[in-house]
């Protein structure tokens, strides 16, 4: 089934977008970062937007770096709190030189679906099930599959990241999460051998990144290595996958198909957009999704 999906985050509202930025609130902190795909007007007068507390500015010769500019109160650390079923998830946040701040709040719709899934993993068998975060970030996915009772294996290739994402499970009063810092192609080819297998798997892959050895990844080129990988290690039946795409011009239509050919049709199946909306009204697609049950 193709859905929009758009979580209910009461710490995080899309206040504006247009002109190529968007106004958010994180908590009761408010930033203003680019936002490709605000090809639309503000609906907000500019002195809203001046009100930011941070701002992000571009470097002149890169695409991805910049600084940020911080009104008199701003700091440069502060937590959010993402409250739902029985989930209670607090995540830092700080300001980066790539305009992230340490979560991306439209996967919280997918936060929901693995807590689901992995509570009914719980309630039907006595052992622990086994989840896989792969390109695992500061590990949101990764909480809400441990707050649901799974084993969870965290992969991410940068140190720092793994860290933050440890800090994350701490102040969330969770434990128990296995991490790894490697490059995730690697680590599932290596699981592969070792024939290790995981009722859940969640990946969020970037359009492009480096290994924690220097191994490069390209979406378009790495992608379905990946998912022929992960589809033997994911269990034949009652098993999860979770996949995003955040490479413009990838649609959840690809991402399906790709699905398809490594593992098969599945019994249940749901893709789309991830979207929050602002106060003018206007939607903003800030990924695709694809995700499944067996």
């Amino acid at each position: 089934m193709q859905e929009q999906l758009t979580p209910d985050f009461r710490d995080y509202e899309l206040l504006d977008t247009g002109d190529f930025e968007k106004l958010e609130r994180f908590g009761r902190f408010v930033t203003r970062r680019p936002e490709p795909q605000a090809i639309w007007r503000k609906s907000l007068p500019d002195t809203e937007w001046q009100r930011a507390d941070a701002s992000f500015l571009r470097d002149a010769n890169s695409d991805e770096r910049g600084r940020w500019t911080l009104r008199r109160g701003m700091p440069d650390r502060w937590t959010v709190e993402y409250r739902s079923r029985e989930m209670s998830l607090r995540m830092r946040l700080a300001l980066t030189s790539f305009k992230h701040v340490g979560i991306f709040p439209e996967q919280a719709a997918n936060w929901d679906f693995i807590y689901d899934r992995c509570r009914a993993l719980a309630a039907a068998s006595a052992e622990p099930s086994r989840v896989l975060n792969l390109f695992a970030y500061t590990g949101g996915a990764t909480l809400a599959a441990r707050a649901a009772g799974a084993e969870v294996t965290h992969v991410d290739s940068v140190r720092q990241v793994v860290t933050w994402a440890r800090e994350n499970m701490e102040a969330s009063g969770l434990d128990g999460v296995r991490w790894i810092v490697e490059d995730a192609l690697k680590f599932v080819h290596r699981e592969v051998r070792r024939g290790n297998r995981y009722a859940g798997i969640i990946l969020d892959p970037p359009a492009y990144g480096r290994g924690a050895n220097g191994e490069k990844w390209v979406l378009e080129e790495g992608i379905c290595e990946m998912l022929e990988c992960c589809a033997r290690l994911l269990e034949a039946s009652g098993a999860f996958l979770v996949l995003n795409l955040y490479s413009m011009g990838l649609s959840s239509t690809l991402a399906r198909t790709a699905v398809h050919q490594a593992f098969g049709v599945p019994r249940e199946e749901q893709w789309g957009e991830l979207c929050f909306t602002d106060r003018g009204g206007k939607q903003l697609p800030l990924g695709t999704y694809y995700r499944f049950a067996r």
